[in-house]
């Protein structure tokens, strides 16, 4: 299969298009502009996928087969679209001629479903290295929601300008085992369990107000009816109440606080052995407010048991939050290829990634990193995401190269709306 992929990287390959492989499965792309005076900028995406047994899909996953207007396969939405839709906007452009004025990168990870250390964060580093510093970063994230906010009758444009940090945290309990004819009051299992129950009954503050989600609600205040929309127009009255509504879906309740997720526990090796060691995962997705260190001494403080050791598997800090003003270039670009791509979408509004990107990897090349994937997201299509059955409309794909193909040519001009190639 490697065959058609080294032809088509032939096709985009040009004398001012260089091709680099690093860490040995990441492709890193430099595509210089003829007006070095313009700071470049980046588009990410990867090119790994999580794995996908077969059981349950109605094509083969990696097949990429096309069936009723859908092409499925796992990375179809994460994040396969977005590698082959930058590349083939690339490609749209090489063919009519058309040079850029600013230079940019493309950087394809290939282990970011890992943390991406192999991949991005060598790119990264070798960037570095070469001086480079750019004036944005766009990479996966957020998407153009649909449904997912009770009240809201429009689909929105959300531009992340932040994403969450993480935690991996392991919870241990050592006990000395024994038969279970003789029970001692307290197990190892009955010790952690215990520990886990109060970290789920305790949620991490709400940081309600520290960060872009309260001025994305009040940008989307008039999309929602009365008295709703009274409630966010004021939030300097009723913030303490729409504090209070966003803990009620837990996909607002992600906006607006660290999360708790536990989701592994393992312990015991017979049915009838007292086992010696409990252990679980415990996944903390940090708001941008906080820090591992803030959460981690939360934790501590809800468990309350010196009997359970607290062992950090992975931890990152948020990201800072990129700039959002009518002087963010990435910001502005994103927003105007937004209006003009999807002219049925009348917001466009600042928010906060949950989930994690390769984007943090390159926070030293740049202050201004926005995360957005040119698609439409419904919470019924939200199971496709690392779920069986993942598949993304033909329509929906070729509008994200539209997407890219006008982008690249506005991040040649100033942020407003200019003619330019509209036409594929």
């Amino acid at each position: 299969q490697t065959k058609p992929a080294l032809e088509f990287l032939n096709v985009i390959i040009m004398g001012f298009i260089r091709h680099e492989v690093v860490g040995e499965y990441s492709h890193l792309f430099t595509v210089h502009g003829s007006d070095p005076s313009l700071q470049p900028y980046m588009l990410l995406a990867h090119i790994d996928v999580v794995p996908a047994p077969d059981e349950g899909w109605e094509v083969p996953p990696f097949s990429g087969l096309e069936r009723n207007g859908f092409i499925y396969g796992r990375g179809t939405i994460d994040n396969k679209n977005s590698v082959m839709g930058i590349l083939q906007a690339l490609e749209l452009l090489l063919i009519r001629n058309y040079i850029p004025r600013r230079s940019f990168f493309i950087a394809l990870g290939h282990d970011e479903e890992v943390m991406g250390v192999n991949g991005a964060q060598k790119i990264s580093a070798l960037l570095q290295a070469r001086g480079v510093q750019l004036a944005f970063i766009v990479d996966e994230g957020s998407f153009i929601f649909d449904g997912f906010i009770p009240g809201l009758k429009n689909p929105f444009a959300m531009v992340s300008v932040s994403e969450k940090g993480l935690i991996n945290l392991m919870l241990q309990v050592n006990t000395t085992p024994g038969h279970s004819s003789a029970p001692p009051k307290e197990t190892s299992i009955g010790i952690l369990a215990a520990a886990v129950n109060r970290l789920e009954q305790t949620p991490m503050p709400n940081m309600f107000g520290d960060g872009p989600t309260k001025m994305a609600l009040q940008e989307l205040a008039n999309e929602f009816s009365f008295p709703t929309n009274l409630f966010l127009s004021n939030m300097w009255l009723f913030r303490p109440l729409v504090s209070r509504l966003m803990e009620r879906n837990f996909v607002t309740n992600a906006l607006v606080r660290t999360t708790t997720a536990l989701t592994m526990f393992n312990s015991g090796i017979k049915v009838n052995v007292i086992p010696a060691v409990a252990q679980a995962i415990v996944d903390f997705r940090i708001h941008p407010a906080q820090t591992v260190q803030e959460v981690l001494k939360l934790a501590k403080d809800i468990v309350a048991d010196d009997r359970v050791q607290f062992h950090v598997l992975n931890a990152f800090d948020p990201p800072p939050i990129s700039p959002y003003d009518d002087q963010a270039l990435g910001y502005q670009l994103l927003r105007q290829t937004i209006q003009s791509v999807f002219p049925e979408i009348n917001i466009v509004v600042p928010g906060t990634c949950v989930g994690n990107t390769d984007s943090r990897h390159y926070s030293n090349l740049t202050t201004g990193i926005y995360l957005f994937n040119p698609l439409y997201l419904q919470p019924q299509s939200f199971r496709f995401v690392h779920g069986i059955n993942e598949r993304i409309s033909v329509q929906a794909y070729e509008r994200q190269v539209k997407f890219i193909f006008e982008f690249i040519q506005n991040a040649d001009t100033d942020p407003k709306p200019v003619p330019h190639l509209h036409e594929l």
